[in-house]
C-alpha cells in the first residue's frame, strides 16, 4: 500500500475551510483570525500533518539541506567529523545528507551530482584519494554553490577549509620516535595527491632532519587507497622489511593504515615495540586497549565538524557576497602508549 501523507487539502475537507485559508493560517498570516488559526493547527497536530519540503523549498529558494562528502562512514575519524556537522546543522533546523566516496573519484563525481540536484543548500567536502581533477567542483562552486572543504581540501578552489595542523602531527610523532631512541623511522603514508599527505610527510622528514637524520627516500611508502586495500600495505611493509637495514619503527599517517601495520605485523610474528615500533593517527576509542596500546596523533574531529558547518552557514545565510576566506587549523595531540616504548627498554607486548 503505498504511502500518502496528510495535505492541506485534508485539513481543509475536515474543517470546510477552503485551502488558502488553510494555507495562510498555516503560515500565521494577519488575515486569518487567531481562533481560526488555533483550529487549523489543532487539525494539523490530529492528522500528522507535515510541511511539504519540496514545495517549501520552491517557495524560499531554501531545502533546509547541507550535502557532506566523506571516504568512509565507518572511519572513526569521519564519523566523529559528522557527529560534529549534525550537532550544529540541526541546531539550526538544517537535515544532513551523507554520502561515501570510498576513495573513488567517479563515486565523488556522481554523489556531487546527485547532491546538487537536491537542491541542497551547500557542501561540506572532503576529497577523495583518486581525486586530482577538481573540475566537478569548480563547477559547483562557479554556479555559485556554498562549499566548505574539510580535512582533504582543494587549495585552488576559494572558499572557507578546516584542516588539522597536520604537519605539527606528524613532526611530534617523528621526534617521540627518536628520542625514544629509534633511528631507522619509516612511514606510510595515502595518496600524494591529498594535502593531508604533503603536509604529514613534510612534518616527518623536518622531524627527522632536526635531530641530525637523514631522510631516505626508500623509507617513504605511499599507499594509494590509504589502507583500504591491505595488499598495497602489505607490499609497501613487505618492500621495508627487505632493506639492508630494515626500520626499526613506523609512522603511519592514517587509522587504517596503522591498524592495518599492526595486522601485518601478527601475520608476520613481529612483537610491537621490540620488533618495531609503531606511531600512527588514529581517532579510535580503541587504539588504548589494544595490547600494546597504541602511540596515536588524535585529531579534533567533532571539533573540526563544528566548525565546518559553522563556516558553511555563514557562506549560505550572508546578505552579501564572501570574497575573505577563512582557513582554520587545529591542534592535534599526541598521545604516547606502549607501541613506542623506547627501545632500550622492553620484555615484549605481543602483536
Amino acid at each position: 500500500m503505498k504511502f500518502e501523507a496528510v495535505t492541506i487539502k485534508d485539513i481543509a475537507k475536515a474543517l470546510s475551510l477552503s485551502t488558502s485559508t488553510v494555507s495562510r493560517a498555516l503560515r500565521d498570516s494577519y488575515e486569518i483570525s487567531p481562533e481560526t488559526k488555533q483550529m487549523v493547527l489543532d487539525c494539523a497536530e490530529k492528522l500528522n500533518y507535515q510541511p511539504n519540503p519540496i514545495a517549501k523549498s520552491l517557495r524560499d529558494r531554501r531545502s533546509g539541506s547541507v550535502g557532506v562528502v566523506v571516504c568512509e562512514i565507518a572511519n572513526s575519524f569521519f564519523s566523529q567529523v559528522i557527529n560534529g556537522i549534525e550537532s550544529i546543522a540541526y541546531d539550526k533546523g538544517y537535515n544532513v545528507i551523507i554520502s561515501q566516496s570510498h576513495e573513488s573519484y567517479e563515486r565523488e563525481v556522481i554523489n556531487l551530482k546527485y547532491l546538487s540536484s537536491r537542491s541542497v543548500d551547500g557542501l561540506l567536502v572532503s576529497l577523495s584519494t583518486e581525486t586530482n581533477d577538481l573540475s566537478h567542483l569548480q563547477y559547483l562552486h562557479s554556479k555559485g554553490l556554498p562549499m566548505v572543504f574539510f580535512d582533504r581540501v582543494a587549495n585552488s578552489i576559494p572558499t572557507h577549509q578546516v584542516t588539522v595542523d597536520n604537519f605539527k602531527g606528524a613532526y611530534e610523532a617523528t621526534e617521540h620516535l627518536i628520542k625514544s631512541g629509534y633511528r631507522r623511522i619509516a612511514t606510510l603514508t595515502n595518496s600524494a595527491y591529498l594535502s593531508i599527505t604533503t603536509e604529514r610527510v613534510a612534518g616527518y622528514k623536518a622531524a627527522l632532519e632536526s635531530n641530525g637524520q637523514k631522510v631516505q627516500d626508500s623509507h617513504i611508502k605511499f599507499c594509494f587507497y590509504g589502507g583500504m586495500i591491505f595488499s598495497e600495505i602489505e607490499v609497501a611493509l613487505d618492500s621495508l622489511m627487505m632493506l639492508k637495514q630494515r626500520p626499526d619503527a613506523i609512522f603511519a599517517t592514517s587509522d587504517k593504515l596503522t591498524t592495518g601495520c599492526l595486522k601485518y605485523f601478527r601475520k608476520k610474528g613481529m612483537k610491537v615495540p621490540d620488533d618495531i615500533a609503531l606511531v600512527g593517527f588514529s581517532n579510535s576509542e580503541i587504539a588504548e586497549m589494544l595490547n600494546p596500546s597504541l602511540t596515536v596523533v588524535r585529531q579534533p574531529a567533532m571539533e573540526m565538524g563544528k566548525c565546518a558547518m559553522e563556516l558553511l552557514l555563514n557562506l549560505i545565510e550572508s546578505k552579501r557576497k564572501i570574497t575573505q576566506f577563512d582557513k582554520k587549523v587545529l591542534d592535534p595531540e599526541l598521545f604516547i602508549r606502549e607501541s613506542s616504548r623506547p627501545a632500550s627498554i622492553g620484555s615484549g607486548f605481543p602483536v
